[in-house]
């Protein structure tokens, strides 16, 4: 757990996370322009949630500092994607954002696992997450009719992220609780490795 003082880095990956995500769906859902999300994907959902992820680091969190520092990093990798594709450097096509997206999808698949061992906020956040992706996958391999109901499950992500973020807030502003993280989904004794200050709140 942090040290007394110090603030908890989830605060700022979970924002990050939880808005870009958030508006990318908008703009799945055809309600916005790219605009909006590439410079919230550079900014935002990138460069702040890198930084989240240094910061988790620094408090011995394995599990929050690979999610923010990989998913950080998702961002701009897809923005330099968006880029590139504007500037005709190259053409981007269904087919290299599907797999770029299925690696993603392998990577969630590792960190879903991990999520069921700290509480079920973050299970179903990852398991929204994943079913996004998987979506996502499909939709840009011959499916295209479900971006639109995929996006709607990726804002209950976005939106999960935000209770997390929330819980972590409130628990310092009120000095205790407030809004219940749930129990592990899976649990079987005293983890063998830290799982950082989200972890340690739900308790």
């Amino acid at each position: 757990m942090a040290a007394e003082g110090q603030g908890n880095p989830a605060v700022v990956g979970l924002a990050g996370f939880g808005l870009t995500t958030l508006i990318l769906q908008f703009h799945n859902l055809g309600w916005c322009g790219i605009g909006p999300v590439l410079a919230l994907a550079l900014a935002f959902g990138g460069v702040a949630q890198l930084i989240a992820g240094f910061q988790e680091f620094k408090c011995g969190n394995n599990f929050g500092y690979s999610a923010f520092v990989s998913y950080g990093a998702f961002w701009i990798a897809l923005g330099i994607i968006w880029l590139l594709n504007h500037f005709k450097i190259y053409t981007l096509n269904h087919t290299d954002v599907g797999v770029f997206l299925v690696v993603w999808t392998l990577y969630t698949m590792i960190m879903w696992v991990g999520a069921m061992r700290i509480h079920s906020a973050m299970a179903s956040t990852f398991t929204l997450l994943l079913i996004g992706f998987i979506g996502l996958d499909l939709a840009h391999f011959g499916y295209p009719g479900l971006t639109k109901p995929t996006a709607v499950v990726l804002i209950l992500c976005a939106l999960n992220a935000w209770y997390m973020m929330a819980a972590a807030i409130y628990a310092q502003v009120f000095g205790r609780q407030i809004l219940p993280l749930g129990k592990p989904w899976i649990d079987n004794g005293p983890a063998r490795a830290p799982l950082g200050k989200l972890a340690k709140e739900s308790a």
